[in-house]
């Protein structure tokens, strides 16, 4: 799988952001397909940066009405990924 497409978005939210200062933690949303192996190779290719870790989970997309229909949101996978002792993604450090 190309890494760029492995890669969907980066995660900015309160608790994201906490555990990437406290514990060098950084979260993607990545391809629902995509491996633990493959996230770690493509942040790893992309980044220029060592990982020590990936962790993943998927999240239900959430029922929502839409008038008389119920329609479904789709499922997201989200990958926490933990680097080496200082190592930094730039793009975060940005924003």
């Amino acid at each position: 799988m190309n890494p760029y497409n492995v890669l969907v978005k980066p995660v900015l939210s309160e608790k994201s952001n906490k555990v990437r200062e406290g514990k060098n933690k950084y979260t993607f949303q990545v391809h629902p397909e995509a491996s633990k192996i493959d996230v770690k190779k493509a942040v790893e290719r992309i980044f220029d940066v060592k990982v020590l870790g990936v962790t993943t989970l998927v999240t239900r997309g959430k029922m929502r009405r839409r008038g008389n229909n119920l329609v479904k949101a789709p499922n997201q996978k989200k990958a926490v990924i933990t680097l080496a002792e200082g190592g930094k993604i730039s793009l975060f450090e940005d924003l």
